[in-house]
């Protein structure tokens, strides 16, 4: 994170306001009210603000960026969250527990989970005009793809959000897992567009899905997620993770059980929860 989302006077102590919200539901891990009352439901500038605030007080404890993740790209889950366009947060360290079996609940609040392509960047995405971000330059920049599972969670009291709370909460961000860079493979080897996915909990099919419904390409929702990077004055840098969005319709699970996505193309990616 290298810049700060301007607001204008007016806004910045409600902006304020929201972060202790969204600050004190993640450290006490005890849901709070939405923040669109403090926010609005249309200010996007201001709901950016609420999340680089979070964000911030996360590096300050020792947390570092590691990448992004683009919310909402699916028409299912832009239904399940009642929200009618794309957004996106920051990845940091400590939200990776791909290394972890099992996985530990305790940070979590309300967690849903969702299968994913992830993209390794081996260029920065840092042109001196967004409309240089074409299709183009975004595959270049790619090193490798990856399966991914994203477990999405929400401070917000059972999932009460409109969009601005969703960019707050930094996306309803939680954990993920990826897939050991190891088994990646280059864009010439897959076609993230023509993938197929399948999410299954305790061994029974969950949720489905293509690379199609993540806005039409997951390479298209790199594109657009470098273009909002641009616009926001923090692009994305080589060696960044990239969760491009989920594949089909997120779902509820529990602890104790063991949530597999298999994306075609890959081998399958299998996370169990303590």
């Amino acid at each position: 994170m290298t810049s700060d989302t301007i607001v204008t006077p007016s806004v910045a102590p409600r902006v304020e306001q929201a972060v202790e919200r969204l600050a004190g539901a993640l450290a006490t891990r005890t849901p709070c009210a939405p923040v669109r009352d403090l926010i609005g439901t249309d200010d996007l500038d201001a709901a950016y603000a609420v999340q680089q605030g979070l964000v911030r007080r996360r590096l300050d404890a020792g947390a570092r960026v590691v990448g992004r993740k683009i919310g909402a790209t699916s028409e299912a889950v832009q239904r399940q969250l009642g929200v009618d366009q794309p957004d996106f947060g920051y990845l940091l360290d400590e939200m990776d527990v791909s290394a972890l079996a099992p996985i530990p609940m305790d940070a979590l609040l309300q967690p849903r989970v969702e299968a994913e392509v992830a993209f390794v960047l081996g260029a920065d995405l840092a042109p001196a005009d967004e409309e240089e971000i074409t299709p183009a330059l975004v595959r270049s920049a790619v090193a490798l793809v990856l399966p991914a599972l994203e477990i999405v969670d929400s401070r917000i009291s059972g999932w009460d959000i409109g969009f601005t709370d969703t960019v707050a909460d930094n996306a309803s961000s939680g954990l993920f897992v990826v897939a050991d860079r190891a088994a990646g493979r280059p864009l010439d080897e897959v076609e993230p567009v023509e993938v197929v996915m399948s999410l299954s909990i305790d061994g029974e099919v969950r949720s489905e899905g293509t690379g199609a419904a993540c806005l039409g390409d997951p390479l298209e929702a790199l594109r657009w997620l470098a273009i909002q990077a641009h616009r926001y004055g923090d692009p994305l840098r080589a060696g960044h993770l990239v969760l491009s969005g989920a594949l089909g319709p997120f779902v509820q699970f529990a602890a104790g059980q063991t949530v597999e996505a298999s994306i075609s193309g890959f081998a399958p990616l299998v996370a169990t929860f303590a």
